[in-house]
């Protein structure tokens, strides 16, 4: 029988980096994010190209995501994010190598094949290694580890590519370098013995949960179309109304959005999912309409005031919209309902940008981002009023 003592810290290790890979790999997906403006000046594209190579990944991360998971239950979560990783460490290889475009769509490509295939094996993993067995405490750890990734991801890009030598090379080949310990962690987990027979899984709604899928999707869908722009588009926004230069800065402030986020979603853990969509709704929306009046008014201190409300508000939505989802899934389809719900998350992520993109080409992008910003925070008070209706009528039900 083995010894506890030495296999509680092997399991903590195991949990923890895991944990740690999921955030590695995340972190490498946003890397490029303060870069975009560089290579546009560098390889001479348009706004709307840059909303393409975010789009291209997208396209790819879904159906990778779809097929992986159902993968991973069948074969082991350790023969799918093994070759997910190599694919995530070549993807930054072909960044460092870049000499045109076409090689950051490559790129992309690839980078959404790796998360898209990684992202559900680590995340089920994190639910098996948990050395308590603690279900909520592996979903809070999974999700930090996802939100800090989106975060760090521009932070670490802008900080080496302002300060350090070679700006397009060296960001990616510390994203390889920060790879090695998350595969040898991955190396050592555990076989997954052969639960079921492998089935891509189509997205799909269990009878009776339309509803509640519909309002938790789209709150979800508007929550994380804020999150493309900040990964798109954003640091350009920066650096056209700061008249600054600086990398760090232009990375940073998308890190700040998803930081707020992250605390936003730590702050609102356990509570009632409508309550959170209800107090994030109203945020979203005020931190959209700040961010589309900076940029009229050309003022740095009122954007980062827009970045954290925004921020604040798209933390409490999104968790709002899972916890939503969470719940009112049937327990042997519990991964398929989720997984579909992660699909409406991406699809948020990549399409709205591209209108944005293109809107930007034309009109310039302070006002496409502006367009964008108060598009979208009418949806989120639509949707809040759509949403205190139904919560008005389900009290008023339960009342008679």
């Amino acid at each position: 029988m083995p010894d506890r003592r030495t296999t509680a810290p092997r399991a903590r290790l195991r949990f923890w980096g895991t944990a740690y890979a999921l955030l590695i790999l995340l972190t490498g997906t946003n890397l490029p994010t303060p870069l975009y403006r560089g290579y546009a000046t560098k390889f001479g594209f348009p706004p709307v190209v840059v909303t393409l190579v975010f789009a291209v990944y997208v396209a790819v991360l879904i159906p990778s995501l779809l097929v992986a998971g159902p993968l991973s239950d069948a074969i082991g979560r350790r023969r799918v994010v093994l070759p997910a990783m190599a694919l995530a460490a070549l993807g930054s290889l072909l960044f460092a190598l870049a000499t045109s475009t076409g090689w950051l769509f490559a790129a992309r490509i690839l980078q959404g094949l790796a998360l898209g295939a990684a992202s559900g094996p680590l995340t089920a993993a994190l639910t098996e290694l948990e050395p308590a067995g603690n279900r909520r405490r592996a979903a809070l750890v999974s999700t930090v580890a996802s939100v800090g990734g989106l975060g760090l991801g521009p932070a670490l890009g802008g900080l080496l590519a302002q300060y350090a030598p070679e700006p397009y090379v060296l960001p990616f080949v510390a994203e390889i370098a920060l790879l090695v310990p998350a595969a040898a962690v991955i190396s050592t987990l555990p076989e997954t013995r052969v639960r079921t027979r492998w089935r891509p899984r189509r997205p799909e709604i269990p009878d009776g949960m339309g509803p509640v899928f519909a309002t938790s999707g789209t709150t979800g869908f508007l929550a994380f179309a804020v999150v493309g722009l900040f990964l798109t588009l954003i640091p350009t926004y920066v650096a056209t109304l700061s008249g600054s230069r600086n990398l760090f800065l232009a990375g940073a402030l998308v890190a700040l959005m998803l930081a707020c986020s992250a605390l936003a979603q730590l702050a609102g853990y356990g509570r009632p999912a409508r309550q959170l969509e209800l107090a994030g709704l109203p945020l979203l929306a005020t931190g959209l309409a700040l961010l589309a009046i900076a940029g009229g008014v050309s003022s740095l201190t009122l954007l980062i005031v827009a970045i954290v409300i925004a921020g604040t508000g798209q933390g409490l939505a999104f968790l709002g919209g899972l916890t939503a989802t969470n719940q009112a899934a049937p327990a042997n389809r519990h991964a398929e309902v989720v997984s579909s719900f992660y699909v409406v998350l991406y699809l948020g992520v990549g399409v709205p940008v591209i209108g944005v993109g293109f809107l930007a080409t034309t009109a310039g992008l302070l006002t496409a981002v502006q367009y964008f910003a108060v598009a979208v925070a009418a949806l989120c008070l639509l949707m809040l009023l759509l949403l205190t209706r139904a919560h008005r009528h389900t009290a008023a039900a339960a009342h008679h």
